[in-house]
């Protein structure tokens, strides 16, 4: 896969690009879309498959293909009034606040973008919701995207949409599978279909391999675990789970509701509640900071050591180790005055000095040896243990949750989230460390 550039590609392997032409339930004379298709990897599958009916459109023009009838424009822009049987492919993905200024541009002047979404949205959706309103009836959408805007709050737009005119029929969920290269996310394969029925159950495939996945492992489904679970609908969380599943999660929710002042809003106890919570502290190069050997520090530079638990050490309940970090508040010291006063930081920083000039520095003026977000210090510097969950945790990869004791003098760093208890909660910390 080539590098992200400014319009979000993420090139599609071969063996993904096979396996998702193979899905498509249409005669080899259907017209088929692809919206943004690089260098033209669905292309090939599809003309190897026997599609002959083609259209295709692609922003970049500095990507060369050899098909002569793909578009080098906008599909965003692009006519709405031509239909096609089948989209097909792996549409761009860029929250709104990394677009281009000349992709802002074109989505404030785009009618639905304007009548569906907002600055809140991704790129990602516009393709979706576009690609299915160029569908004729019975028409199939088949993407390859990642899956956070099936929960998220700023896509239930879509969502709705999505519900009104059609029907998910398959989703196969790869969880954190590499599939693209320098890419950790979690990615989704999903067949729509447009209609004015509605299919009572989604087949839903997880993925159940290590690794990229293999073409005839994709085509006989044998990498993949089936359930059935209920079909998403209009103004619902969509939940990838089975039906039992989400009764169970249904049942748990509504122990968890309290008194609303409302009679229709229904309202839920939370952490933030009893808890306040806030994200670690940002050093932009933690590798630059960390501290292996303090045994040869002097008095001076001990005294500027944290300590620290990392998300990779966090386990259920405990962490399994603790770092060490530098980490320097005096506003009053300079460079010479650094080098003098804390030679050992000062050789340890040098190791780094490009990354650490390279850091976002949130359009301040920082210090190379100073971290460049104090983000909630004063809520870790609170006199009371606190409980540490990695912020980033991906629980499709396991089976618990990672939530655990930090002692009082033990910091977060970006990684890593802490929720300290507030005045008003009356159980202990190792109470609400265990019932999370």
């Amino acid at each position: 896969m080539s590098e992200k550039n400014k319009y979000g590609q993420y090139f599609t392997i071969d063996e993904i690009a096979s396996f998702m032409v193979n899905l498509i339930g249409k005669d080899k004379g259907a017209k088929v879309l692809e919206p943004s298709c690089g260098e033209g990897v669905f292309l090939k599958y599809l003309q190897r498959y026997g599609f002959c009916s083609l259209s295709a459109y692609e922003i970049d023009k500095s990507l060369i293909s050899e098909y002569d009838f793909i578009k080098y424009e906008s599909f965003v822009s692009s006519p709405l009034d031509e239909k096609f049987d089948v989209v097909i492919g792996n549409p761009p993905y860029i929250r709104w606040k990394n677009l281009e200024q000349e992709l802002k541009n074109e989505l404030t002047a785009n009618p639905l973008w304007n009548k569906y979404f907002n600055n809140l949205c991704d790129y990602l959706f516009l393709f979706i919701l576009k690609s299915i309103e160029q569908l004729n009836d019975n028409g199939e959408l088949i993407f390859i995207c990642t899956e956070y805007w099936m929960s998220t709050t700023h896509s239930d737009t879509l969502r709705n949409y999505m519900c009104q005119h059609g029907y998910i029929c398959e989703i196969y969920h790869f969880k954190e599978a590499p599939l693209f290269d320098k890419v950790t996310a979690s990615f989704v394969i999903f067949k729509y279909i447009k209609s004015n029925s509605l299919k009572k159950t989604i087949d839903f495939y997880t993925y159940n391999k290590i690794g990229k996945p293999k073409e005839d492992e994709l085509l006989s489904k044998k990498c993949f675990n089936k359930q059935i679970i209920p079909q998403f609908r209009q103004y619902e969380r969509w939940l990838l789970a089975t039906e039992e599943v989400q009764s169970r999660l249904k049942s748990f929710e509504e122990v968890c509701t309290r008194p609303s002042k409302s009679f229709f809003d229904k309202e839920l106890y939370r952490i933030g509640d009893i808890c306040d919570i806030g994200n670690g502290m940002v050093s932009g190069a933690d590798k630059a900071f960390l501290v292996s050997n303090i045994d040869d520090l002097n008095e001076k530079e001990r005294r500027h050591l944290i300590r620290v638990y990392k998300a990779k050490d966090i386990e259920p309940y405990s962490a399994k180790k603790e770092s060490y970090y530098l980490f320097m508040q005096d506003k009053k010291i300079n460079k010479e005055l650094f080098r003098i006063e804390y030679p050992h930081f000062y050789t340890q920083l040098e190791r780094h000095i490009d990354k650490l000039y390279s850091r976002y520095n949130y359009h301040r003026d920082i210090p190379f040896w100073e971290f460049v977000f104090l983000r909630n210090q004063k809520l870790f510097e609170r006199q009371q243990d606190k409980i540490f969950v990695p912020c980033k945790e991906r629980i499709s990869k396991k089976k618990h949750f990672r939530f655990c004791f930090a002692p009082e003098g033990v910091y977060p760093l970006q990684d890593v989230t802490a929720l300290v208890p507030k005045e008003c909660c009356k159980e202990s910390l190792y109470y609400l460390l265990a019932y999370l």
